[in-house]
């Protein structure tokens, strides 16, 4: 259910954009979408969390700004920054606080040694920076509708190759305990 609610307005926009070929309407529907999906959480869950709660604020800021303007670069932007401010707060926790933002993410799940846990807040900072500047590589060097695919393709598709990734890193560092919680937790 967790990750309907997560990628609904995603993938309201891209089924809008599919019919309509119109960014400017897909826009729309992605902004209220949005709206639907934030007042869905806070009903069930009477909470929003933050990733939800930043993405409106973009969606809403940069896709007005794409409809009042006339000017899809707008919401272009959108993607790279959200991926580029999400890197500075990463890359600002390891520099304020007792713990890095990955750190306090995970650290009841797995228990690693402070080295590793930087190198891997490091690590998310790193495909940020990244996956922002692939968005804006694709979105000024081909068309729109290529633009619209990576925005729903690609970037899912190197998020979830970082996330094997870091995964495979991982292993490595996983006690035997931990290890047969895992595999128990997937059956």
């Amino acid at each position: 259910m967790k990750f309907l609610t997560d990628f609904f307005p995603l993938v309201v926009f891209f089924i809008t954009y599919q019919i309509t070929k119109d960014i400017y309407s897909s826009t729309g529907v992605l902004i209220a979408a949005t709206l639907l999906q934030v007042g869905f959480l806070w009903i069930k869950n009477r909470r929003v969390e933050k990733m939800h709660l930043i993405t409106l604020i973009f969606v809403v800021i940069l896709g007005g700004a794409t409809i009042f303007l006339q000017d899809d670069n707008f919401i272009k932007w959108k993607p790279t920054v959200v991926n580029w401010l999400l890197g500075a707060a990463f890359l600002g926790s390891q520099f304020f606080g007792e713990k890095n933002f990955i750190q306090r993410m995970l650290e009841a799940n797995i228990e690693l040694p402070a080295p590793v846990w930087r190198t891997l807040n490091l690590a998310w900072v790193s495909f940020f920076i990244v996956a922002g500047a692939s968005n804006i590589y694709v979105a000024y060097h081909f068309e729109q509708a290529t633009w619209v695919n990576f925005k729903v393709f690609g970037l899912l598709g190197l998020t979830v190759i970082f996330v094997l990734a870091q995964g495979v890193y991982l292993s490595r560092y996983l006690t035997d305990t931990e290890k047969s919680e895992s595999s128990s937790s997937e059956q």
